[in-house]
């Protein structure tokens, strides 16, 4: 009877069947593996494709190396025969002890030297090689590419302390990616609020009731929020603005804050040498009933007359905003509050009310002010934070980041980047984090992809994209995007600060009622009606379009209304007395004596016959 004989111990050096190959060649930051390949070997070539780890034994530490490179001499591949394979490898760090007691080290004390061996790496060496430290909120977030039983965990403090960027080409699975970031980040970090710039409105399938929703029917952002270069985008809708507009704005915006005394139950400020310091940027209350009124004042004045064509021109693009139903978002309230406090409350959650999540949609807000809304956000975000004395975690999530901070400075608008990257170089100092998401990374400005420490990168296929990327890693793991174009849906190269080596990994896969999904259109108006063959109904589609139900029928001209004005009414016109011959009707001036005079229109549906009156009546004279 034979005696069965003990396994060898695999973390023996001298076990065969670990040993892929020998050290031919090794400088300070790569080495050359020379391997043998049997007749008909497949086991050694699958151990040593490009993108995995090994590890070449140096005394008693582990030195890991990841191969990025694979050919034989000469280029000659034999069918029936053994093989000489040449393996590149990068040097990544060391592995010391065994055990409970093994640990990973970045630096390398001893190099591999000729005819080191090279090992199939154990599965506890790359536990040790990408765990991440309990104290500093580990989070799992899917498994290694080269090991699916090895979870592939990131660091979620250093992941916001210092900002992270998710960048991948279209449909490779960035938005089911943050929502996995985001739902294991609010986890682990349950003070934590989440502001996401959602251009596209797919994030709120995404938290489900974790995420309070706020839309183009339920935002409340009072235009008296906004400084004076936001303003300014919204009342010249992103064209290209007229200096002596602006600077009369800028005065005639702080006399109205200044001129603002609240309501008897909020009260505003009442010291004088609290209104002395009040500017077109004080976030203190105003009425546009008080703006047009100081405009019209300025018009009744007999000096200035070179003024006068500008103020009246300023006093259309105002009232022509304030008739938009578009911009209800800013003025629906009948009465003017000092509401600061109720709309940042509502914005960052506080308190949150098991919804620490918003997901702010941008899709509905007209296209030319959506920069300027974004800076009221991204400046807000960092203001609160900054006057919480760092009391309060906030992030800041930006998806699609490279329509508000683009590559080119004369692209964008400036406030908005300003606001962004504020909070890219200064945010960690008061808690203040940002992450931004894009698919194209070589069109983001690189000062703010800078500032982001950790990088998920997923496939590219852009050249400059990928060398984007590459700047961004250190030399002695350049390798690793070497292959950014030929990685999967769902997989990543992961580096930076949340990460203790780059590691190709996968993100884990959500069931299909956690994944984002876009909203087409909004939500908030009637179902779209089908035909008998199943098509959608065009007159439902033409309803929503012109926000008939928003507006109610009764405030929409009648289907034959003409709604260009008749040339008989525009020769009919004479200017009152304190306007020049010759000039053009003030756009709306019937809208404009209808404001309240507590605030700037009565709601979305006297704006709309508001909206008829300036198109369908003669002017006022």
């Amino acid at each position: 009877m034979t005696s069965m004989q003990p396994d060898r111990d695999r973390r023996d050096p001298s076990d065969k069947s670990r040993i892929l190959g020998h050290v031919v060649k090794c400088n300070g930051a790569r080495a050359t593996v020379a391997a043998n390949a049997a007749a008909n070997e497949d086991s050694l070539a699958t151990a040593m494709s490009v993108g995995r780890l090994i590890s070449i034994r140096v005394g008693d530490n582990r030195v890991v190396a990841l191969v990025y490179s694979i050919h034989s001499p000469g280029e000659i591949w034999a069918e029936n025969a053994s093989n000489i394979m040449h393996f590149e490898v990068e040097l990544v760090g060391e592995i010391r002890g065994d055990g409970d007691e093994t640990n990973f080290s970045a630096g390398i004390s001893n190099y591999p030297t000729l005819g080191s061996v090279a090992h199939h790496i154990r599965a506890t060496d790359l536990d040790a090689i990408y765990s991440v430290d309990g104290s500093n909120n580990p989070v799992t977030i899917g498994n290694l590419s080269q090991n699916a039983n090895t979870e592939a965990s990131i660091s979620a403090d250093a992941l916001l302390n210092r900002h992270f960027a998710v960048v991948g080409t279209t449909g490779v699975g960035k938005s089911t990616a943050v929502s996995l970031l985001i739902n294991r980040i609010v986890d682990v970090c349950p003070d934590l609020r989440v502001l996401i710039l959602d251009p596209h409105n797919e994030f709120a399938a995404a938290f489900k009731h974790r995420a309070h929703l706020i839309d183009t029917d339920t935002l409340d952002l009072p235009f008296w929020l906004f400084r004076l270069e936001e303003l300014t985008e919204v009342i010249f809708r992103g064209r290209p603005v007229v200096a002596e507009e602006v600077d009369m704005l800028r005065d005639l915006v702080a006399e109205a804050r200044r001129s603002f005394k609240g309501t008897p139950e909020k009260p505003s400020l009442s010291r004088k040498q609290d209104r002395s310091s009040i500017t077109a940027d004080t976030p203190v209350p105003y009425r546009i009933a008080d703006l047009l009124a100081l405009i019209d004042e300025r018009i009744g004045q007999l000096e200035g007359r070179e003024e006068k064509p500008h103020l009246r021109t300023l006093k259309v693009r105002i009232g022509s905003v304030i008739n938009d139903p578009r911009f209800r978002f800013m003025f629906s309230s009948n009465t003017i509050n000092d509401t600061i406090a109720e709309v940042i409350s509502d914005i960052f959650r506080i308190p949150g009310n098991s919804q620490p999540i918003t997901s702010f949609q941008l899709s509905g807000i007209p296209s030319e002010v959506v920069n300027a809304v974004a800076s009221v956000l991204c400046r807000m975000a960092f203001e609160v934070a900054l006057w919480s004395n760092g009391s309060l975690r906030i992030l800041v999530l930006c998806e699609e980041a490279h329509r508000y901070v683009p590559a080119d400075r004369e692209l964008g608008f400036f406030p908005t980047r300003q606001a962004v990257a504020r909070i890219a170089k200064e945010g960690r100092k008061y808690g203040v984090s940002l992450g931004v998401v894009t698919q194209r990374p070589g069109e983001l400005d690189p000062t703010i992809l800078s500032q982001c420490s950790t990088v998920f990168a997923m496939r590219l296929a852009n050249d400059r994209d990928q060398e984007i990327i590459r700047s961004a890693i250190s030399n002695s793991s350049s390798s690793t995007t070497s292959f950014l174009s030929a990685i999967g849906n769902g997989e990543a190269i992961a580096f930076g600060e949340a990460v203790a080596v780059p590691m190709r990994m996968c993100f884990e896969r959500l069931p299909a009622s956690a994944l984002p999904k876009t909203a087409s259109g909004d939500t908030k108006h009637s179902p779209v009606s089908t035909t008998a063959d199943g098509m959608p109904n065009i007159h439902h589609i033409v309803k929503n379009m012109r926000h008939i139900e928003d507006l109610g029928m009764s405030s929409m001209p009648p289907d034959t209304a003409t709604l260009q004005p008749q040339m008989s009414d525009l020769r009919s016109w004479e200017p009152e007395d304190d306007e020049e011959p010759g000039s053009a009707p003030a756009f709306g001036r019937g809208s404009i004596e209808k404001s309240n005079s507590l605030g700037s229109v009565h709601s979305a549906r006297d704006r709309g016959e508001l909206f008829k009156d300036s198109l369908l009546k003669k002017p006022q004279t």
